[in-house]
């Protein structure tokens, strides 16, 4: 490795312009492509910033290497930069106007034939996966990953200068569950218990509230085992923000400002003043608590049109209080019988029970149910569901959760369906007042809509501190979701500062005396020591990342991503470990796992 000592990096390869003809440049990078003209060959040279052409005389006695090189070989190059010959520049690369002639050329490390070329965009993800660390040499890859560099930076820098102070919380840490599974490990010193990986730095945020740190922030890391999806993985970052002496307001401002800063200075984008929603609201338009606001389709009521007419299906939903609602579609009256098909099997996924649909078409309205209404009664159903010219309507009638789940997955598909989104803008809203608790039958108790530690709207604290549980479904949330293009990019809440009232919502969520004590004992008790009002929020950073690279899997924002069953298939993880490792723990496989 003389030429290292010799000879230091100058500059990335892909940094070079105009500005450096005539400068002479040390180089060192992988081989991206390689062409031999005989007397002269010529590499495209790459590194995390770019790609260089550089050209090389095999007859130089220090560039004799030339026509050893092969792709993904490392080299070393040493020379000087000249302007391209006229007719000769690539406008498609940002070193398009110049190249290196070569006068000292060392390898550095030879390479294997790779199992695919770098950013092959026809290779299959498993094989990408398995070979990560080939994948990550992908302009695109390395893109992301300066993008997520770029973003957490200005996250930092942002809180810093607002009075944040960065802490580190544990990872090994108590087993407080807060929906999903944890990930759970085996102390060795203390055989027979475990500690449990975070799923967030909930209850340590508050202590640190209670602990006088005043603002906080962190990128910690929180694993959860829970089934995964194209925007969730196992293990994942979160920006996570808490304040002390606040309310809702002060944090959505704190935050609003954030999210203006991260969008102007990656991806130029001038995040203007952020609506706000109720989640009432934008359950009844949109369907959802997390939705697109680039797709204009709105959710219409039409409970009161369909019903009276003796349709069975609508009159039963509407007697025992479900909902009724439509999806007007403009252009839709030209849908094919097997793309309605289409529509009625995606909302079927989401629970509903079928799709009705209408039709206009050339002056004439259809429907799957025209045998029973009368024409005037569709029409009116029609024009109750913003139904226009030449467009349709599907309607769903169940309770109101299945109704709104299965016209968002349509108004979703429709969107994209009919190019209704502009894919190069970004639109935000601030969704609030969610409920506070939710019955969950399976189990036949009260659950946290958010978490335990969520405070109640300040005029109904007394149904709390009462125990009035005929006024629980009535409860609303200190909460509020930042989305954005339909995904949540951050979500948080006004927390419980007083013991009493933490301990009527322990109460109300079914948790007995000693349930409390075991689960947070400690926490309960450091609420007695003078608590400061706080609250706080957390983002998620794969997902903030995804959305300002333009991808819809966060795979691709994360260097070494698991599969869609938690496994890494670069690592081959999780794996079997040895039984003495297990016999030092404490532990006794049931049965054993064959692979």
């Amino acid at each position: 490795m003389s030429f290292l000592k010799t000879l230091k990096r100058t500059h990335y390869c892909g940094s070079l312009r105009k500005e450096h003809v005539g400068q002479t440049v040390t180089l060192m990078g992988w081989v991206n492509s390689r062409r031999d003209h005989g007397g002269l060959v010529f590499i495209d040279l790459r590194d995390r910033e770019g790609v260089v052409q550089i050209v090389l005389n095999p007859s130089h006695p220090e560039t004799r290497t030339a026509h050893e090189l092969r792709g993904e070989f490392v080299v070393a190059v040493h020379g000087l930069v000249k302007a391209r010959p006229s007719g000769m520049q690539n406008s498609k690369i940002g070193t398009g106007d110049v190249e290196v002639e070569v006068t000292k050329c060392a390898i550095l490390s030879e390479a294997n034939t790779p199992p695919f070329m770098v950013d092959d965009p026809k290779v299959s993800e498993t094989l990408r996966l398995k070979y990560r660390y080939l994948d990550l040499r992908s302009p695109r890859l390395q893109g992301h990953l300066l993008m997520r560099h770029k973003a957490v930076l200005l996250v930092r820098n942002y809180l810093s200068g607002q009075g944040f102070v960065e802490v580190e919380t544990p990872i090994l840490y108590k087993s407080t569950p807060e929906g999903a599974r944890d990930y759970l490990v085996p102390s060795r010193v203390n055989q027979g218990t475990f500690y449990a990986l975070p799923q967030s730095p909930q209850t340590l945020k508050q202590l640190l509230m209670i602990g006088g740190m005043d603002r906080y922030f962190q990128i910690a890391r929180c694993f959860r085992d829970e089934d995964l999806r194209a925007d969730r993985q196992p293990e994942f970052s979160q920006i996570d923000i808490e304040m002390s002496f606040i309310d809702q307001d002060d944090v959505m401002a704190v935050n609003e400002g954030l999210a203006k800063l991260i969008w102007k200075e990656t991806v130029g984008f001038e995040v203007k003043e952020i609506p706000r929603m109720t989640y009432f609201d934008v359950m009844n338009n949109y369907g959802s608590d997390k939705p697109d606001l680039r797709n204009p389709l709105k959710l219409k009521d039409v409970a009161k049109a369909v019903s009276g007419h003796g349709f069975k299906v609508f009159d039963d939903v509407v007697a025992r209080g479900g909902a009724v609602k439509a999806l007007a579609v403009p252009k839709g009256g030209t849908f094919s019988r097997s793309y309605i098909d289409k529509l009625t099997a995606l909302a079927k996924q989401m629970g509903a029970k079928g799709l009705v649909w209408l039709k206009e078409e050339n002056g004439t309205l259809t429907s799957s149910v025209s045998k029973f209404f009368s024409p005037e009664a569709l029409a009116k159903i029609y024009a109750e569901a913003g139904g226009e010219k030449g467009g349709a309507a599907f309607i769903v009638a169940d309770d109101f959760d299945v109704t709104c789940a299965a016209l968002s997955m349509l108004r979703n598909e429709l969107g994209r369906e009919l190019k209704l989104i502009d894919e190069k803008t970004f639109k935000f809203l601030w969704v609030v007042d969610f409920p506070l608790l939710e019955y969950d039958a399976e189990n036949k108790r009260w659950a946290a809509r958010h978490h335990p530690f969520t405070m109640c709207k300040d005029e109904q604290l007394d149904i709390m501190l009462k125990r009035d549980e005929k006024q629980y479904p009535n409860l609303l949330a200190k909460a509020y979701d930042l989305v954005c293009n339909g995904y949540e990019i951050a979500g948080g809440s006004v927390r419980i500062h007083r013991e009493a009232v933490q301990a009527a919502m322990f109460e109300a969520l079914g948790l007995s005396e000693e349930e409390t004590k075991l689960k947070f004992g400690f926490f309960i008790e450091a609420l007695s020591y003078g608590t400061p009002p706080h609250g706080g929020i957390a983002w998620g950073v794969d997902r903030l990342v995804m959305l300002l690279c333009g991808t819809d899997a966060i795979r691709d924002v994360m260097a070494f991503p698991k599969t869609a069953k938690a496994t890494d298939l670069m690592a081959e993880a999780p794996s079997v470990v040895a039984r003495e490792q297990l016999l030092e723990l404490g532990i006794r496989l049931a049965a054993t796992v064959e692979k």
